[in-house]
């Protein structure tokens, strides 16, 4: 069993002119991307296996990333299934001169496990031995059954 705080993976890429709109901020493609590399690397912590995107949840751009600031990305798994994966993701725009946070977009990923026959398979139950876990996964789990289709 893998406990709740043992998935949190953070990441930061630096928004440079190559990733950047006309408005010289962060393509949205390019935070998708980088959100989906760190939900795997959570999902695949949590796991022990392989791990591919099966749904992204509604993603809602709320503030831009300028070039120059970064894209500070934070993951962690908040639930499993069988062979699933459900995985927070929050990105932040991160000034590193001031040090300002800002949080900029936040989404629900599932992933699933595979073997190495690609076909899916079991994951460990998810357990939560602390109360930080447990307030990260009651934030997930009530934000994510409020975005529900």
């Amino acid at each position: 069993m893998t406990d709740l705080v043992e998935t949190v993976v953070e990441n930061r890429e630096m928004v440079q002119p190559n990733h950047a709109n006309m408005l010289d901020v962060a393509h949205g493609g390019n935070v998708m991307k980088w959100m989906d590399e760190v939900g795997a690397m959570s999902a695949m912590r949590f796991s022990g296996e392989m791990c591919v995107t099966a749904r992204v949840n509604q993603m809602n751009f709320e503030r831009p990333i300028p070039v120059g600031d970064t894209a500070y990305i934070t993951a962690y798994v908040y639930d499993a299934g069988s062979s699933s994966v459900k995985v927070r993701l929050i990105a932040e725009r991160e000034n590193l001169q001031t040090r300002e946070r800002e949080r900029t977009t936040e989404s629900y990923f599932v992933y699933v496990a595979i073997d190495d026959d690609n076909t899916p398979t079991i994951v460990p139950e998810l357990t939560v031995s602390t109360e930080e876990g447990e307030r990260l996964r009651q934030e997930a789990l009530a934000d994510d059954l409020g975005r529900a289709d």
